[in-house]
């Protein structure tokens, strides 16, 4: 993502409380995480709140345009959304899913650490067959160039998963994806503008 400037405004949404979450392990393959691992009771209300107060703040409207990841715990959120919100239908793209974290699918979360330990010393590295961070980069950075050639003065809203939304964060801040934890954590069924640092 080369991009000096931007013809569309971009925002993020980490999909609501999952039971992946609440479970506390990794689902990161499309064969777990499109068809099973949604969300639970407690993330659906999540999102139906910050998709509100987005709206009554003005920030987002049904003007918006939706574009997720085809995991069914971003997929339920770009609904839950976009019914709050009144927009049009959703586009689903590949390139906003979950970060593949390879040999740790279906392990505790705490193995995240392990990668983004490995992260801070290589972005390309794929020590467990992980997906390496600068591979997420390439992918959801081009997904902004697709949308930048297709629109322009729109409010795009990004549906995604932690990792994959820390990483094109840091395409926006300049930064090496390997520094993607240092920048501030996205909560579950967060909505954050994302802005070009000069």
């Amino acid at each position: 993502m080369n991009l000096k400037s931007l013809k569309n405004n971009y925002f993020i949404l980490r999909h609501g409380k999952s039971s992946a979450n609440e479970e506390g392990i990794i689902i990161s393959d499309p064969k777990n995480g499109i068809l099973s691992y949604g969300l639970v009771e407690e993330g659906r209300q999540q999102v139906k709140a910050s998709a509100k107060k987005a709206k009554e703040e003005k920030v987002l409207d049904k003007k918006t345009i939706i574009v997720s990841s085809d995991f069914s715990r971003a997929l339920e959120t770009a609904e839950i959304t976009r019914e709050v919100l009144g927009c049009g239908q959703v586009i689903v793209s590949t390139k906003l899913r979950e970060r593949n974290f390879g040999d740790w699918e279906k392990t505790h979360n705490s193995n995240y650490q392990r990668v983004w330990d490995d992260d801070i010393k290589d972005a390309n590295h794929k020590v467990n067959n992980d997906e390496s961070a600068q591979e997420v980069l390439d992918r959801t950075s081009s997904l902004i160039n697709d949308l930048e050639e297709e629109y322009t003065g729109k409010n795009i809203l990004l549906i995604s998963h932690g990792d994959a939304l820390q990483i094109l964060q840091t395409a926006f801040e300049k930064v090496s994806p390997s520094h993607h934890r240092t920048l501030r954590h996205l909560e579950t069924a967060e909505i954050r503008r994302l802005h070009l640092k000069e």
